[in-house]
């Protein structure tokens, strides 16, 4: 397979995972996600000197042999002995074989390869060891923003592993100077050749919609967690504008059926001169010809940029015999070295600020400094146990606002009612 193709290959199976990935709030205030303690199952930097024994890493399939190099190379250092342990290539598949190991006690797996959107829920169920000195130890050199989908009640639970953040690709036959605001954005988009974005009933919808909301200042839930905040001025005014963009002819009809790949597609081939898309389009947009441009996604008027985060974290299961050897290979999978090695060979977005610097990186990555700024704005989805309900809501209720014509009004209502009824089975 042409190299290339392979790499980005492999940045399309995360971006299908990407579009189910990511949460909110961050840093120093930490997202509140009530029944979430230690349990005296906490790691320090101590436990991964001298790292002995057998590690396990449990994560999706190894789809360009980059975990297995960095396994390899992990391994000749002489400390714990690390065997990579390939899940399924989809993320529902990979989510049901971690949570039927972690219910069932399940030893087998040290190192938890974890969409950064189920975090919080493994979190919540016990099923994660307090990793917060190990972060703490090494803070300065994650992108915060990185760090905000493993941080819950001021403590972390995971190691950012790898990100990833939207992109606003423009043709420039068609688009001369891109636009930085969204409603620049549909202005251009009606004038000059549309827009494409991910419009089914599905996740990537959720990701889509709530790029508008955070931008405008709005939000999904309470500071607590505990309650929903998305039928909101601001979440009507996003919605309505949205509406608005596909009856004025900005936004194709044909979206209502769009995911990542129907999106591409539609951009490639002309059917639109702008698209809101994962970074994995560049590799292939430049193989078709197309003469484009990307730049981070814009912001609603009055508001600040803000992308939805992709991506994985790696956690120590609760229930690991390992724990130090666990954090000894995790370490070594979120240094430098081998987040430059994955970036390059495997397209995966580093967590790192630095590597984003490398003139390597740059060279097999040009738009590294654009997917920085990226994820520097980036923001999380919710951090709940009951995500994937409050996503089901979000993109159901914005779904039927957008192409079957319910109002705004009607359609927010509606997700918060469905998303106050997920917060209360937990």
């Amino acid at each position: 397979m042409n190299r290339k193709l392979a790499s980005a290959g492999a940045i399309l199976a995360c971006a299908a995972v990407a579009a189910g990935c990511g949460s909110s709030g961050g840093g120093s205030t930490g997202n509140t996600v009530a029944g979430v303690s230690s349990n005296g199952k906490t790691v320090t930097p101590n436990m991964a000197q001298n790292a002995k024994g057998n590690v396990t890493w449990c994560i999706g399939k190894d789809t360009t042999g980059a975990f297995s190099q960095v396994v390899k190379l992990y391994n000749a250092q002489g400390k714990a002995h690390v065997k990579l342990l390939e899940l399924p290539t989809s993320a529902d598949q990979q989510h049901s074989q971690l949570t039927q190991r972690e219910q069932a006690k399940s030893p087998e797996c040290d190192v938890l390869g974890m969409d950064v959107t189920w975090t919080a829920e493994f979190a919540a169920q016990g099923w994660l060891r307090d990793v917060t000195p190990a972060i703490q130890a090494r803070k300065s050199e994650f992108i915060p923003s990185t760090l905000q989908t493993a941080d819950i009640n001021n403590k972390f639970w995971a190691v950012p592993f790898n990100t990833n953040a939207g992109f606003l690709y423009y043709n420039k036959t068609k688009v001369k100077t891109p636009p930085t605001t969204w409603q620049q954005t549909y202005q251009v988009a009606k004038t000059s050749g549309g827009l494409g974005f991910q419009g089914a009933r599905y996740e990537g919808l959720t990701v889509d919609f709530l790029e508008l909301l955070y931008s405008n200042g709005g939000s999904v839930l309470s500071n607590d967690g505990k309650k929903a905040t998305i039928d909101s001025p601001q979440a009507q005014q996003v919605l309505s504008f949205m509406q608005q963009g596909i009856k004025n002819g900005a936004v194709p009809k044909s979206a209502s059926t769009w995911m990542e790949e129907e999106s591409r597609n539609a951009f490639q081939s002309g059917k639109v001169a702008l698209l809101r898309n994962w970074p994995y389009v560049y590799a292939l947009a430049k193989q078709a010809g197309v003469h484009f441009g990307i730049e981070p996604l814009p912001k609603w008027e009055g508001g600040s940029a803000a992308s939805i985060l992709g991506g994985y974290n790696l956690g120590i299961s609760t229930y690991s015999k390992n724990p130090g050897g666990a954090l000894s290979f995790i370490n070594f999978a979120t240094a430098p070295a081998a987040q430059k090695k994955f970036f390059i060979k495997s397209s995966l977005p580093a967590v790192l600020t630095q590597t984003y610097n490398d003139a390597a990186v740059k060279k097999a990555q040009p738009f590294a400094p654009q997917l920085l700024t990226a994820v520097q704005q980036g923001k999380s989805r919710p951090v709940s146990p009951v995500y994937p309900q409050i996503s089901q809501a979000i993109y159901n209720n914005v779904y039927s606002a957008l192409w079957n014509g319910t109002s705004a009004k009607s359609a927010l209502s509606k997700a918060q009612s469905q998303i106050n009824k997920a917060l209360q089975t937990f």
